[in-house]
């Protein structure tokens, strides 16, 4: 098949790689009919995290069942699914404690931007629509596979709640999917950290009541504005980086909590800060398999529309020009179809 691999920072190619196949009774094969590139693609692009020169990448995908394994019951050949970045059993304690990014069977997507993938865990993981659905709606289905999920899980770990104040820092898919989130779970103050207009336009479309572009001590200032001196009663963490998470904390009224779902890079916790403020953190990776029916069902119901933060569609064999419009800032988030 052909995939998109990484060769080393900037280095993206489109090209012949093994097909995947079949490992295990419980495994599938999907052909992908839309992929993407993630926020988090950009760090190894960037030289931050470690290559395995020539390996595939790209861990979002939506398809239809090629293959199954001998133990598959519950997928089958032909079915359109959702496939979560990781894979899980669905069934293991962790999984039934509603974290199944900690399952003990845990499996990842690698080859989300090439034309097939292996799910490890295809009954615990993959989730099927009812037939094929409509082409408007992959970019939706699309982004249920990451990026509305890790958003959702923000604002879970975060702890938003009707009628409160959230914060979100970070104007990525994520941060946006968070905003999202938020506005779905009732907060009637959603306040989006955001410097890019057209992101901007995306975060009040999805919820965001309000808008603040500058960043650091300056944004931290107007929250505690706009928040009259109390800040906010959930902040939604979603880059990663320890300037985010300094003012992720800077923002957070006493007893609340950041929910961080930003893959952390150089990041020092401000401990002393959150012992006296009694300010929690909580997330991590998210178990996308929790909230996939939910989530489903909102995007099938016309409730929400994440797909919106697809703003450039090209073909897999471009993906290296997907790379460099998000690493650019010319896209939030590339959708890419073989």
């Amino acid at each position: 098949m052909r995939a998109t691999t990484i060769h080393a920072p900037g280095d993206i190619r489109f090209e012949e790689v093994p097909d995947p196949r079949i490992e295990a009774p419980t495994d599938a094969i999907v052909k992908v009919v839309a992929g993407c590139i993630c926020g988090s693609d950009l760090w190894p692009y960037r030289g931050h995290n470690d290559i395995d020169a020539g390996s595939t990448i790209g861990h979002e995908c939506v398809g239809v069942v090629e293959e199954v394994g001998a133990d598959v019951k519950d997928v089958r050949v032909g079915d359109f699914v959702v496939v979560p970045f990781c894979h899980s059993d669905n069934t293991c304690v962790h999984c039934r404690a509603g974290v199944q990014s900690a399952c003990t069977q845990l499996g990842f997507t690698t080859s989300g931007q090439g034309e097939y993938v292996r799910a490890t865990q295809a009954d615990g993981s993959l989730v099927a629509t009812d037939g094929m659905p409509d082409q408007a709606l992959v970019p939706s289905l699309l982004a249920l596979t990451d990026v509305m999920a890790t958003g959702w899980h923000a604002a879970v770990a975060a702890g938003v709640r009707p009628g409160g104040t959230a914060v979100v820092v970070g104007d990525g898919a994520v941060g946006l999917c968070g905003v999202l989130a938020a506005s779905q779970m009732g907060a009637d103050r959603v306040i989006a950290m955001s410097r890019h207009e057209s992101r901007q336009e995306i975060a009040r479309a999805f919820g965001a009541t309000d808008v603040v572009a500058e960043r650091d001590e300056e944004g931290e200032a107007i929250i505690a504005e706009l928040t009259k001196g109390v800040g906010a009663d959930a902040v939604l963490e979603c880059v990663g980086t320890d300037g985010a998470m300094k003012t992720a904390f800077a923002v957070a009224r006493p007893g609340s909590t950041v929910g961080f779902v930003g893959v952390p890079h150089g990041v020092e916790l401000p401990v002393r800060r959150m012992f006296q403020k009694n300010v929690g953190l909580a997330g991590g990776m998210a178990p996308v398999r929790r909230y996939l029916p939910d989530l489903l069902e909102r995007v099938l119901s016309g409730a929400i529309d994440p797909g919106r933060v697809f703003d450039l569609t090209l073909p897999m064999a471009q993906a290296a020009e997907g790379y460099r419009a998000m690493d650019e800032r010319r896209a939030t988030k590339v959708l890419l179809q073989p």
